[in-house]
């Protein structure tokens, strides 16, 4: 198995490139997808929840009012640590679980978009980063997700930056590219992960 940290800054292509790489055939463990499971309705993650914060961060149907938590816990760094000391074990689990029920000669790739903002890129056998250029990005959140460009260069300005993801990169993909050209890419990067992937398996055996 090859354990594959995949990050990128918003706007750059992540979700697509991991979306190529499952095409491709990689086990795909997304970390955001998971970090809503572990809090959805009925789980212990969101009794956990609402134990620290109170009822008032459920929505009337009886999930969590993502957009009231927000508000909270962002505006107060103690009450992230807080709910990042709830969240965080939570997706570990099951991100592990997931992990090991994975073919032995899988290429699992983890899709994480704090990678190098929480200093993960020890727990990957490779760190896949995807990178376009700050246009390029600010371009995209304008007009594909309708972001105004204050909103989009703050989202931008509060998360690592494009030197610091690449310093920690084994593979960077750059996306200032049409998708035709980026699915060629995304594809030589496949194969490379497939012989890391077989090589761990003979080494592990």
């Amino acid at each position: 198995m090859l354990k594959v940290g995949l990050t990128g800054g918003i706007g750059a292509g992540k979700s697509e490139v991991s979306r190529l790489l499952v095409e491709c055939g990689a086990v795909l463990i997304d970390a955001d997808r998971i970090a809503r499971e572990v809090v959805a309705p009925g789980t212990p993650g969101l009794a956990a929840v609402v134990d620290a914060f109170g009822e008032d961060v459920l929505a009337p149907d009886g999930g969590l009012d993502r957009p009231r938590l927000g508000s909270i816990v962002f505006a107060d760094p103690e009450k992230l640590a807080v709910l990042n000391a709830i969240v965080h074990p939570l997706v570990g689990a099951r991100s592990r679980e997931l992990e090991t029920a994975a073919p032995e000669d899988a290429v699992v790739v983890h899709d994480v978009p704090l990678l190098t903002e929480n200093g993960l890129a020890p727990l990957y056998d490779l760190v896949v980063v995807v990178d376009a250029s700050p246009e390029t990005q600010l371009d995209r959140l304008v007009r594909l997700r309708g972001m105004s460009e204050k909103d989009a260069r703050a989202r931008m300005a509060a998360q690592a930056t494009r030197e610091q993801r690449r310093e920690i990169a084994d593979i960077v993909i750059d996306n200032d590219v049409p998708l035709p050209e980026l699915r060629r890419r995304v594809k030589d990067v496949w194969a490379e992960l497939v012989r890391g992937a077989h090589e761990e398996h003979r080494t592990r055996r």
